[in-house]
Order: structure tokens, then sequence, then C-alpha cells
């Protein structure tokens, strides 16, 4: 059995940067991907935004993930799609297999380390606990996409978005360009859940009106489709308001209520959660607190903004490989746990090592204006003019700070 220097689940952007800078850097990747193609997510996403971070420039979906493709290809490295794979083993410090199951037959492949760069999966009606019959006109975002910008088929004409993410946003853009007709765009929370750029060119442009506090109480349907929602406005603690239930007639109800890193895999193998983030803990290396060689990037560590983040992790993670291979492991070094405290919803990654400067990605709770991020044991205050929850912070922690702090770095955001 050939022994890959590195195995790779998922050829998404995450996954292609990650084989592009083990191979320039001389070592032997294998990408694993379950869908017939590579370019993960993005090959759908024919809208621009991409790119702007990670190659300067404003492109499409399709156009940023061929960008990897085409240097994956130049490299002549080793590619396998149409592969479902069905476990990962941890065999010792310095072999990783994986077990696929593929059009051609079952096999398994190995490799010294593990890239996890999966992805994440969307959430469903089910986990809203919307209510009602399961007909035709019921979508998840990425599944209208995939349909309009993929197959050209219109999903349907008087449409209704539940959830005001990015994707969601995106998509009432899509539909109202189409031809299509968007009657709102409902948002449990107080506030949007997306990019300010996304609020005003998708909805506002386009007169889309965006319903706070409220979310979709039951599906009506006839003749086999959905034919009405029942909408109902939610309070502080997003409970529905008795008596403000009001009926959208519709034919299309589309679920874009955030995503959840795809993380099945890496329970299986021992992996621990994060409750905050859905992915594993990692330190800063990117590597599984609890398997050494397993490292993370991309949508299967946290749901990122931008897929030059996830492109971003991938290096991060191949960088970590490489130390990894060409050391027979990690240096062995106390953790520091970076603990989020008040109005932090969340930080990656969750521990560090103090052995380099690392970065940091967090969000916030909730909205805040003329703030500062603070760090009591290392005395930094960062001023900030506003943090949404929507939109990543990404901070450098500097060796020196991490070393004269404790076992633990607790991070706030306060009013300055």
């Amino acid at each position: 059995m050939k022994t890959y220097d590195s195995l790779i689940i998922g050829g998404g952007p995450a996954g292609l940067a990650a084989a592009i800078r083990l191979s320039e850097r001389g070592y032997e990747p294998l990408i694993i991907e379950s869908r017939d193609r590579l370019g993960g997510i993005p090959l759908q996403c024919i809208h621009p935004g991409f790119g702007i971070y990670y190659f300067h420039e404003d492109l499409t979906g399709p156009e940023f993930s061929y960008r990897l493709i085409s240097r994956v290809e130049e490299l002549g490295i080793e590619y396998v799609t149409e592969a479902y794979v069905e476990e990962i083993v941890n065999e010792s410090m310095v072999s990783k297999k994986a077990k696929l199951i593929t059009p051609r037959g079952s096999m398994i492949v190995e490799g010294k380390t593990l890239i996890y760069a999966a992805g994440a999966r969307e959430r469903t009606r089910y986990e809203l606990g919307i209510t009602g019959p399961n007909v035709a006109g019921i979508y998840t975002a990425g599944e209208a996409q995939t349909m309009m910008d993929m197959y050209g088929i219109m999903p349907g004409r008087r449409i209704v978005i539940v959830g005001s993410g990015d994707v969601g946003l995106i998509m009432a853009r899509r539909f109202v360009l189409e031809g299509a007709e968007v009657l709102a765009v409902l948002e449990i929370l107080s506030y949007p859940s997306g990019l300010t750029r996304n609020i005003v060119q998708c909805l506002r442009d386009y007169n889309i009106p965006l319903l706070l506090r409220h979310t979709v109480k039951e599906i009506r349907a006839r003749n086999g489709r959905v034919s009405s929602i029942v909408v109902t406005e939610v309070d502080e603690k997003l409970e529905p308001i008795p008596g403000s239930e009001y009926v959208i007639d519709c034919d299309t109800l589309i679920i874009a209520a955030g995503l959840r890193p795809r993380v099945k895999l890496l329970k299986k193998l021992g992996v621990r959660i994060d409750p905050r983030t859905h992915g594993p803990l990692v330190n800063d290396w990117l590597e599984t607190i609890d398997v050494p060689g397993v490292f993370v990037a991309g949508n299967s560590l946290l749901i990122n903004d931008y897929a030059d983040y996830a492109a971003e992790q991938g290096e991060w993670a191949a960088d970590s490989a490489i130390e990894y291979i060409e050391n027979n492991g990690l240096p062995t070094t106390p953790l520091h746990r970076i603990v989020p405290g008040r109005n932090i919803r969340l930080v990656v990654p969750q521990y560090v090592t103090g052995l380099r400067d690392t970065w940091l990605y967090l969000r916030v709770s909730e909205p805040l204006e003329n703030l500062q991020l603070v760090f009591p044991e290392l005395g930094r205050r960062i001023p900030l003019l506003y943090a949404l929850p929507s939109v990543m912070v990404k901070l450098r922690l500097k060796r020196e700070e991490i070393v004269r702090a404790g076992e633990e770095i607790v991070v706030e955001a306060e009013p300055r």
C-alpha cells in the first residue's frame, strides 16, 4: 500500500490549498473528494466576493475554485473523486488510514498525517422545529443554489427565505434576478446574521423585506406543494408570541438557517467537539487535541465568512503537517486555553502553545459599537469601532504574550 505524506479529506478551498502547499514544499498529498469533481461549494456560487484576501482579486466562486484546481493539476497532485469516507483509523503516530467506498469499489489509503477539510452541512427545517407536510417546494439554500446555478432549474416563483445568513441573502437576490418574487426574508434574531454588504446589496437594493424576530410556525400545502406558511413573531427568548401569527401565500420555502461543521468522522475517531463552534477542539497547529497528526481546516473547523479564510487555514494545516512529518510529531508543551469571556461567542484555536505567534478567529455574541477586546492576562486591549456576530474578527497573538500568561487566557468584549 502506498503511503502518502498527508491524506486530505475534502476537495474544497481548504483541502485544495492544503494540497498545493504540501506539494510545493516537496511532499505528496492525496485529496479525497465525495463529489464528482474538485472545487467544493464555490463552484455553485456564481456571484463575486471570492478571492479578495487570498488572491487579492474579486472573483466569482467558480473562478476562485478553478484557480486552485488548475494549480493542483499543474503540480500533478493525486486525487480521488466520488469517494465516500466510511471511517478514519488512527493506526499510530505516523499512520492514518481512511476506508473509502467508491464506484470502483472499496479501498483503504494511508498517510503519515491527515488534514480534515470536509466542509459543513446545512441545517434543516426539522432542526428549526418547522412543522407541516413534507411536500415539494421546500429546499435548503444550498439545494436551491445548486438547482439554479448548476442545472438551470427554478425551484419556484413566490419565495420566502428563512434565515438572513449570507447564503440566504445572496439567494434572495438571485431569485429576483431570475424573475421570481421574494416575499420576505425571516430572521429569528433581532439583528441580521449576514454581512452588512450582503444586507445592502441583496435586500435593500431590491426592496426585499427583512422581518426580524420572525420565524415559520407551520407549512401548509395543496396538491403536493407548498401553498402558504404561517409566520409568527418571537419574543426575547425566541418563543412564539401568541396572537402574532399571519399567513404568507407562497409556493417555495428556502431554509437558510446556517451551517454546521461536518464532524461525524472526527467524533467517531474520538475527537472532542466544541459546543460553541460545533467543530473540533484544536491547538495553534490546527491539530486536534485528542488525536496527534490529525489537522482540521475550513468549515469543518468553524464556519467562515469567506472561502479565502478556509484556504488560508488549509495552508496553515499543511505547514503544521509538514512540521509533524519532519519531526515525527509536534513539540509537546503545556497548552494555554483560550477562554471566551463576556460578549464573546466563540474563538479558534481553543488552545495555544506559546511556541510561536498565532492567529485567533473569534465572533462576538451580539452587535457592539465603540468596543474593545480585552485580554486581562496579557494586559492587552484592542479598540474596535464595531463588531457583529456575522463578521469574524481575526487577530494575532504574539509568542511573548502567550508565554507570560497563565494556563488560561480570557478574551472579552466590553464598551470603551
